[in-house]
């Protein structure tokens, strides 16, 4: 089971699927530089993103707030937001 749990904030409801968010990235040096020690070359390519989005296909159940999606279907995502 792949469980996810978040905010009902987090949802984009006008969205028909994740494939039209864009990832922000972050500074790469959170990456190179955990805790302020480089331990990477100064100069290695790295991705940091800022979230992913998770295929709802994957996953099994969604929780927030305002209760349990199981399994998050489009009707049950939309009755938790209609809560």
């Amino acid at each position: 089971p792949f469980v996810v749990a978040g905010p009902t904030s987090s949802v984009d409801a006008a969205l028909p699927s994740g494939d039209e968010i864009e990832i922000e990235e972050r500074d790469a040096d959170e990456v190179r530089r955990p805790g302020g020690d480089l331990v990477t070359l100064p100069d290695v390519a790295v991705r940091n993103p800022a979230f992913d989005v998770t295929p709802a296909e994957l996953i099994t159940a969604f929780v927030c707030e305002r209760g349990v999606a199981q399994p998050p279907t489009a009707a049950a995502i939309a009755a938790l937001l209609a809560r």
